[in-house]
């Protein structure tokens, strides 16, 4: 934020703020937000949600739920998202009278791959060869060297879900078929080295702050690994995916915290994969490892505090944890032994408090920092043995 905006314009701790959202990402927004003395409203119909848990208000009603909107706006001051899936327009009606971030535009973009790819292409930031597929013409017009290739819907995938591999023409229409007839895109398969990710905040007046480049192992389709150390990354690599990562932000004139998702081909090329309008799996261990949290980050834009740089004062890596970790020794849930993890240097265990562990259920995630990049790799690899984590 620019040294002479008017101080009106910052909202202090002491009011109340609000997310549309429930889950463990509006959780650790509020145990933030509370610590930086603001009140805290959660709208989230689930009366068990993570962050309606633990914040001063629960409006348990649904996105859309007029009555519910209502109240938030009498409650709030400011509100943003912790669910890239949140109605845009339920965004857009708040905006009418109180300071929403981001906007309903962009996560309207965000929340349909067509809009985003082409979001890219207008940003000139590289994105994969792809075709969006909405009608049995545009399936026929598919470009053979588009094979194989990723059919992704457009709308309302997350985690690997609304996905399928396609080698062939008839796997392509056998694919689209199954998925409904909905409008997908096309992506053609690259080969791939690793994926990298970047969280930038940018604040009204076009400022900006990131935190270092995450480089990212997904299995099944969910995030598994982070690890953020200085080298972890070539320095060329690094700077490309921030300035397309800042390019993309300033495209949509966003403000607040958003993920920008890279894969690294094996040719040492970047291509953008997909945004996520909050923030993200991949910027977690900043709540162990840097001095400002990506949290932090999202509660200063959305009331105007000033952006700083977050500084990584340790090299660290995040160990995403899992339902399946529960039932690592049979089908009856168990407990994983937190305390053979904890007594590891460095281990720093964030569970989101969910009540039922399920298989590919997010329940929480150990952020590991240490010394060096050796020794953090030493002891995330002894937590992850104990867990019954694959190795890394």
């Amino acid at each position: 934020m620019n040294a002479d905006v008017n101080a009106s314009d910052v909202i202090l701790p002491g009011t109340t703020l609000g997310v549309l959202g429930g889950g463990q990402l509006g959780r650790m927004w509020v145990q933030e937000a509370q610590a930086m003395g603001y009140f805290t409203a959660v709208l989230d119909a689930d009366p068990t949600s993570p962050a309606g848990l633990v914040s001063h208000h629960h409006i348990r009603t649904g996105y859309e739920d007029p009555q519910g909107l209502a109240k938030m706006a009498r409650l709030c001051t400011a509100v943003t998202t912790e669910f890239e899936n949140v109605p845009a327009a339920a965004l857009d009606l708040l905006a009418q009278s109180l300071r929403v971030s981001p906007a309903g535009s962009a996560v309207a973009i965000a929340q349909d791959r067509a809009a985003e790819k082409a979001h890219f292409v207008r940003c000139g930031v590289p994105v994969a060869p792809h075709a969006v597929i909405a009608s049995p013409d545009d399936l026929a017009g598919v470009a053979p060297d588009l094979l194989p290739g990723i059919l992704k819907t457009a709308r309302m995938g997350y985690d690997g879900k609304g996905q399928v591999r396609v080698a062939t023409p008839a796997e392509l229409a056998s694919a689209w078929n199954e998925l409904g007839g909905v409008p997908c895109v096309l992506e053609k398969m690259l080969p791939l080295a690793h994926e990298c990710s970047v969280i930038v905040a940018r604040g009204r007046d076009g400022s900006t702050a990131h935190l270092p480049v995450q480089r990212n192992l997904h299995r099944g389709g969910i995030l598994a690994v982070t690890e953020v150390y200085e080298g972890n990354l070539p320095p060329a690599l690094i700077s490309q995916a921030l300035d397309a990562a800042k390019s993309v932000a300033d495209g949509l004139q966003y403000v607040g915290v958003l993920c920008v998702e890279f894969f690294v081909l094996q040719d040492g090329s970047l291509v953008v994969n997909e945004i996520a309008p909050r923030p993200h799996n991949s910027g977690h261990y900043s709540q162990d490892a840097c001095d400002v949290s990506q949290f932090e980050l999202q509660l200063r834009c959305m009331t105007g505090l000033p952006l700083v740089q977050p500084r990584l004062h340790s090299p660290t890596i995040m160990l995403n944890l899992l339902g399946d970790l529960w039932f690592a020794h049979g089908t009856q849930a168990r407990t994983p032994a937190w305390e053979q993890v904890l007594a590891l240097p460095g281990c720093h265990l964030h569970l989101y408090g969910k009540r039922d562990a399920k298989p590919g259920r997010k329940m929480g995630h150990l952020n590991v920092t240490g010394a060096t990049p050796e020794a953090v790799r030493a002891t995330a690899l002894q937590a992850a043995a104990i867990l019954g984590i694959a190795p890394f």
